[in-house]
């Protein structure tokens, strides 16, 4: 006979997790054992290109943007926005950073390129503080970040401007 886990504030185990560290019972001698499985904490690590475009913070500014972006046949990855009193900074990470820089070039936007950090790491309690650990001890200093997963995906990204890239992918390689 197997066993079952409860999933609540009982075990420790939150309702997200149970994809990524279940528990199996295996059953030997009529007695189940227990085994916890789980995922590696970074699953995969890649530098990309991010604009930083700064636009004004009005209604449609970003709109404008995005549909100028998806008539060129450029698709957005990811995207963060944060604002001012007068204008917004939109870091973004997109299919073809060139070409959207020229883009918003000619339209009169300023923005900027550089390297992030794109991690796909496991949806589970204590994955950035890893990760932020790990570049401590490499002395790289997290300038900014950002993720999103959704509440049961067993996965999720993060997005991550290290003081050094090199050195971070370094010290991340074998998390």
């Amino acid at each position: 006979m197997g066993g079952f886990v409860h999933v609540g504030v009982d075990n420790g185990i939150g309702a997200r997790d149970w994809l990524i560290a279940w528990t199996i019972a295996i059953v030997r001698s009529g007695r189940p054992r227990h085994r916890e499985l789980k995922m590696k904490t970074i699953l995969s690590l890649e530098t990309a290109t991010q604009l930083a475009v700064f636009l004004e913070n009005r209604p449609g500014a970003l709109a404008r943007v995005c549909e100028a972006l998806a008539k060129a046949g450029i698709n957005i990855h990811a995207l963060t926005v944060s604002d001012t009193v007068d204008h917004s900074v939109v870091r973004m990470i997109v299919s073809d950073p060139t070409k959207a820089l020229m883009l918003l070039g000619e339209r009169g936007v300023l923005a900027f390129e550089n390297d992030v950090l794109c991690i796909d790491a496991a949806n589970e309690r204590g994955v950035l503080g890893k990760i932020a650990e790990a570049l401590s001890r490499a002395e790289v200093n997290i300038e900014y970040a950002y993720f999103a997963t959704g509440a049961t995906s067993p996965k999720g990204i993060i997005v991550l401007r290290p003081s050094d890239v090199e050195k971070a992918r370094q010290a991340l390689a074998n998390l």
